[in-house]
């Protein structure tokens, strides 16, 4: 019989089928927890039933709750839904493909056995945007694999899959049939008489083992510490899984349903679910046709192996997509091979990789010498330095060898996408995809649109980097492109403030504080003060008002240029990469104060933290007004994740929206008569003062 629009059920061989429906990955929806505890109690009161099947429809079990849905008053809960199903005085079978995730594993945990498809996926994600599970999982989980185990999962949020899940004990079984419901209802009939029912919050060999283990989460305790120094998901996710180990059920389910309520409506937690939103807008573009569907890249090349080059060679290894390696020195090209092999090392070590994983993906990896060698790849990046001359000279090359439907693509991170265009015949076909580095680990890829990069190139390599597990944003050629000009603001900032009399180390604590992971001083010793010099020389030479950095520009002339010979902005003792302040740095400082007659002072911490991001909000107005970039939340779909902006502060836009933009352009327009013009108010963050309107709100009439 029909229980909801989003829940049916009906028997089948003694069997209750309970099927959930809220397509594309049924989501808990308002009406669907009612759905499955009227469907339970009905199987238990019908005595032609013998056991329950719970499943989805659509390939899916259940995907979670629907993210829109936290915040508001609800009738049932999950934990209510979910204690229906462990009360049930007959056997409740969980059948589950593809997605089971949050509340939808803590419903398969509520019932007494869970069977699934090669296809499934379980996860608690729910750390992610802030918040803890809610519907008992941190009680059951570890009950059922151990606390560790679960501990794992809950502070990662990661996914794991049917064969790993087994493992684990987390599913009895894997189907294999391909008939999910006659499988489930198949196992149903098995169990359907055997008792004890195996309610999972009763299981007690696992937490009798952990408790007799004091130093079973060691190992989380500091997982939690690193995550949860600005955030309180994390710490409260330890505290709820150790409350599992030495509370009753019922106990902990309580501290589970109080952690939550205040999470639910935190400021992080907000954020968090902003930044959730804002990533998947990001994928959307706006004009491009419908009805095309864009082929993936099967086969790649890179051109250049330095260590862009390299590491955007295995991001294609380790999405399983073959890529060749082009360098056209053979020394350089074996530095290169070198490079990934020990990035690969690394991980080794650090257990994030094994030798047969990396043998794999090194394989794929193919070093080539000759243009000739790449010239059927479905797709080709150039990645070489950051020369006007060196980049036509490769785009004619390409021109002559790419097979006619290859994208041709730059991994620039500021040259005119248009230039290398014009060196080629088929300027449709070229557009940027700009990585950031280090490529390997960042999330960030730039798709950037030239004057004719037509819709489908666009669709392809954005489609190439969602493939690659990127978040690819489309991003309108201009000088820097869309995030490095937001952040070069900020960058002109901290060095104009060391010229006033701020240090190095004053300026790093203070992003750290805010919530980044390293400072940006200890970032640019970490990338080679090198890499932005040329940049920075070819800027003035097309400029004559361009406003000098004198003191990055002196500390590379004297030969420090980062980690990479032991000193830049700090100083670093060998094989250690610890940054120690260093007097000649302040020296430096002073000297440049002094020659250009810059007055000296010293500055608040919060004066420092608004003139660095003050700075990056006017100009990220500019370029949304412009239409560099499609969205104000795209810029924070870029600081996430390719600038390490602190994910529990929503994005740059955001946290500017919590001051305002009011204030924030009364004092850029302040700034503006101390400092000039570099300081100019953006004609929409004026526009959004005077409206009272949100920042992160702003788009672009059209991508230019």
């Amino acid at each position: 019989m029909e229980q909801t629009a989003l829940v049916s059920y009906r028997v089948q061989d003694r069997i209750g089928v309970i099927t959930v429906f809220n397509p594309p990955l049924n989501a808990l929806a308002p009406g669907m927890r009612e759905g499955v505890i009227d469907s339970v109690r009905e199987a238990n009161l019908d005595p032609n039933v013998d056991a329950i099947v719970l499943m989805g429809a659509g390939g899916h079990f259940i995907a979670g709750a629907d993210i829109r849905q936290f915040g508001k008053a609800r009738s049932v809960s999950t934990r209510d839904s979910a204690a229906v199903i462990a009360n049930s005085s007959k056997p409740v079978v969980a059948a589950i493909d593809g997605y089971c995730l949050g509340g939808g594993l803590e419903h398969a945990l509520a019932c007494h056995y869970r069977v699934a498809t090669r296809r499934a996926r379980f996860g608690l994600p729910e750390v992610k945007i802030g918040l803890v599970p809610a519907g008992g999982g941190t009680q059951r989980l570890p009950r059922l694999i151990g606390a560790q185990a679960a501990l794992d999962l809950i502070l990662s949020g990661r996914h794991v899959d049917a064969d790993e899940a087994v493992g684990l004990g987390l599913v009895a079984t894997e189907l294999s049939s391909g008939d999910l419901q006659s499988d489930a209802i198949a196992f149903a009939r098995q169990v359907a008489h055997d008792r004890p029912l195996p309610a999972v919050h009763e299981m007690t060999e696992k937490r009798q083992a952990d408790q007799a283990n004091p130093s079973v989460l060691d190992n989380a305790r500091k997982v939690a510490a690193r995550q949860g120094r600005h955030i309180k998901a994390p710490r409260y996710a330890l505290e709820l899984v150790e409350a599992s180990l030495n509370q009753p059920f019922e106990e902990g389910l309580r501290l589970e349903h109080t952690y939550f309520s205040e999470l639910e409506t935190s400021d992080e937690a907000r954020a968090l679910r902003y930044a959730f939103f804002a990533e998947r807008t990001a994928a959307k573009i706006p004009g491009a046709p419908t009805d095309y569907k864009p082929a993936p890249v099967t086969s790649a090349a890179v051109i250049g192996a330095g260590t862009m080059g390299s590491g955007i060679a295995m991001v294609f290894a380790d999405a399983g997509i073959p890529v060749k390696l082009l360098e056209v020195s053979p020394e350089a090209l074996e530095r290169g091979m070198q490079r990934i092999a020990s990035t690969y090392a690394i991980k080794l070590k650090r257990n994030s990789i094994t030798q047969a994983e990396i043998d794999e993906r090194i394989a794929l990896i193919q070093p080539v010498e000759r243009y000739e060698d790449i010239a059927q790849c479905d797709a080709v990046i150039e990645a070489v330095f950051e020369r006007i001359d060196l980049k036509i000279d490769i785009f004619n090359r390409l021109e002559a060898v790419m097979k006619p439907d290859a994208l041709l693509l730059t991994n620039s991170s500021a040259i005119d996408i248009n230039v290398m265009a014009g060196a080629t015949r088929r300027p449709q076909l070229v557009a940027g995809s700009h990585f950031f580095a280090p490529a390997n680990v960042m999330k960030l890829c730039e798709i950037v649109k030239g004057d004719s990069t037509s819709p489908e190139t666009i669709l392809r390599a954005a489609k190439m980097g969602r493939d690659l597990g990127k978040i690819s944003v489309v991003v309108g050629s201009c000088d820097g492109f869309a995030a490095n000009r937001s952040r070069a603001a900020l960058v002109t900032e901290m060095m104009l403030l060391l010229e006033e009399g701020a240090l190095p180390q004053q300026i790093d604590k203070v992003m750290i504080d805010f919530g980044y992971p390293m400072g940006p001083f200890a970032v640019s010793d970490l990338s080679g003060l090198d890499v932005s010099y040329d940049t920075r020389k070819r800027r003035a030479a097309a400029d004559p008002t361009y406003r000098k950095l004198h003191v990055p520009d002196r500390l590379v002339e004297m030969g420090r240029h980062g980690q990479k010979n032991g000193a830049g902005w700090y100083r670093y003792e060998p094989g250690d990469r610890t940054p120690h302040p260093d007097e000649v740095v302040g020296q430096v400082i002073a000297q440049v104060a002094k020659d250009f007659g810059i007055a000296q002072r010293s500055f608040s911490d919060e004066e420092v933290l608004r003139r660095l991001l003050f700075a990056s909000v006017n100009e990220a107005c500019k370029i949304v007004d412009e239409g560099k970039a499609l969205r104000a939340s795209d810029i924070d779909v870029m600081w996430l994740n390719g600038f390490g902006f602190p994910r529990h502060r929503g994005g740059l836009m955001y946290w500017a929206d919590g001051i305002g933009a009011a204030e924030i352009h009364r004092q850029v327009c302040a700034w503006h008569e101390t400092y000039g013009k570099r300081w100019k108010p953006a004609s929409l963050l004026a526009e959004i003062a005077n409206s009272g309107g949100r920042l992160r709100d702003a788009v672009a009439s059209k991508l230019s």
